[in-house]
């Protein structure tokens, strides 16, 4: 098969907590809100592996776009968030991406430049085919290197983001679990 949009949407809502959230967050009311990350792209590895559409997924994540810098701003969004899903019983981790390089460094030890839309955030993922996000208010899905890699199970480090040691934690980890995962080395992958 050849994975488009509508594709990747209808696997990543076959598991019923991305429909229930998709569904939620816009009562939130989130500048560039998108659902994000393993949610969406876990599903389709899913899929190729026979697995159910919500296997192995650890949490949801959730980026939005708000210029208040401050921590309280934030905070009073996550305390929503977790009001508004406290029967799911998942992990939603919800991020201002407008904030992630005032903790980032301190977080993981590498440089994080601050960012101007939460899409920067999506680009921003360490290996280049997980770049996805769906706008639970469009349903537009953002995917800036295309579905190739992730339907192929193809992991390579993301050329906007290069930092070989933090890819290779995180492609050893997703490969661990979905042992058919393809690691591009990142020292003999051309510089596209």
């Amino acid at each position: 098969m050849k994975l488009t949009a509508e594709g990747l949407v209808g696997l990543a809502m076959a598991n019923p907590m991305n429909a229930e959230i998709a569904a939620r967050l816009p009562s939130l009311r989130l500048e560039q809100c998108w659902l994000t990350a393993g949610c969406l792209f876990q599903a389709v590895w899913n899929h190729c592996s026979g697995l159910p559409p919500e296997w192995g997924v650890k949490d949801y994540d959730v980026f939005y776009f708000d210029d208040d810098l401050s921590w309280e701003a934030e905070n009073e969004v996550i305390t929503s968030a977790q009001h508004l899903f406290h029967d799911l019983k998942v992990d939603i981790e919800i991020r201002n991406q407008a904030r992630v390089h005032l903790w980032y460094s301190h977080r993981f030890g590498k440089p994080y430049p601050q960012l101007r839309a939460a899409t920067d955030g999506i680009d921003r993922y360490l290996i280049a085919g997980t770049c996805i996000g769906l706008s639970p208010d469009t349903g537009e899905v953002y995917a800036p290197y295309g579905f190739a890699d992730v339907e192929q199970g193809v992991l390579r480090i993301n050329e906007k983001n290069p930092h070989p040691d933090l890819f290779q934690h995180k492609a050893r980890h997703y490969q661990a679990r979905w042992p058919w995962l393809k690691i591009i080395d990142p020292a003999v992958t051309p510089a596209t």
